[in-house]
């Protein structure tokens, strides 16, 4: 974890605060790509997760866009109260979870504060091969929109005077070989999931819609987990998370979301068949069953060992 002073807070659109991060004895911060976030612990101790969405070739600062949520846990609005020029952060990473991959052209689709990870994609990507739609409230609310304003194959959507981006029109007849970044509110990345069945990828900014359980089928029961490490078992009953428990036994494991979508609590499985409600493994690392997200995920069994 490093410690880096926040050298500037700037208004960038309607409700979004950007901040420029910088080594205070002025050495070069770890290399990036776009996609990638930061782990920030505010003044508070409150942890979140940040996109970076300056230049990667800047190796002299991290840039990070902030929309203050007034419904939210808390984070963007200490963000927006408490930080500014001088405030020191603890921050851990970069990490990168939405990895920019080749592909022989790409669709960016951004909602509101999701253009955040996408504005450094763009900015790497050859003109030509790559359109951006970009969806906000107004045009007031739109961060960065006169960087993007520069480059071509933009498209900017406010929802006041255009309404919503036309999904149907934007994805069909996309070439073969298209892929698709979206980055936004869950509504966004559904309906696009819904209308698109080419390579998809997605970042999420709040958790993914929790399972329906089928009509007819008893609710889950509780299991035991086993925390190898710590030569501790507990009963993680119906209605707790796994991560509660755990915490019980080893209050200084690592959280932030608690929503699935973070990654932070990622945890090895030593045994048993873990219960996947994250939105951060893919198919793969989930039918592996060697790793999983304690603050959403469960047991399948009646019993789960985890490294801890």
């Amino acid at each position: 974890m490093s410690r880096l002073t926040v050298r500037s807070a700037v208004r960038e659109a309607e409700g979004v605060l950007g901040l420029l991060l910088v080594d205070p004895t002025g050495a070069e911060l770890a290399p990036w790509e776009p996609g990638a976030h930061l782990e920030v612990t505010l003044p508070s101790g409150t942890v979140r997760h940040y996109s970076l969405c300056g230049d990667p070739a800047d190796r002299s600062t991290y840039r990070l866009g902030v929309l203050r949520e007034p419904g939210g846990r808390g984070g963007s609005e200490e963000i927006h109260t408490s930080v500014r020029a001088g405030t020191v952060l603890a921050v851990r990473g970069p990490f990168n979870r939405f990895p920019l991959l080749p592909a022989e052209r790409y669709l960016f689709l951004a909602g509101g504060i999701g253009i955040t990870p996408l504005l450094p994609m763009v900015r790497a990507l050859p003109a030509g091969s790559w359109s951006l739609v970009y969806g906000g409230r107004s045009l007031a609310t739109m961060a960065y929109r006169e960087e993007l304003a520069g480059l071509s194959g933009v498209t900017l959507v406010p929802r006041d005077t255009a309404g919503p981006p036309d999904l149907d029109a934007v994805l069909g007849g996309l070439p073969a070989g298209t892929a698709v970044y979206c980055c936004g509110p869950e509504g966004l990345l559904r309906a696009v999931a819904e209308r698109w069945p080419g390579p998809l990828h997605t970042e999420r900014f709040g958790a993914a819609p929790p399972p329906v359980q089928p009509e007819g089928e008893e609710a889950p029961e509780g299991f035991e987990v086993e925390l190898r490490r710590s030569g501790r078992t507990l009963r993680v009953e119906p209605g707790r998370t796994l991560l509660d428990a755990v915490r019980e036994v080893v209050p200084g494991v690592p959280y932030s979301c608690e929503e699935g979508y973070c990654g932070t609590c990622e945890t090895k499985v030593v045994a048993g068949t873990p219960e996947h409600h994250d939105s951060v493994l893919g198919e793969d690392e989930k039918a592996s069953g060697t790793t999983m997200m304690i603050c959403v995920g469960r047991s399948r069994g009646a019993r789960l060992v985890l490294d801890l």
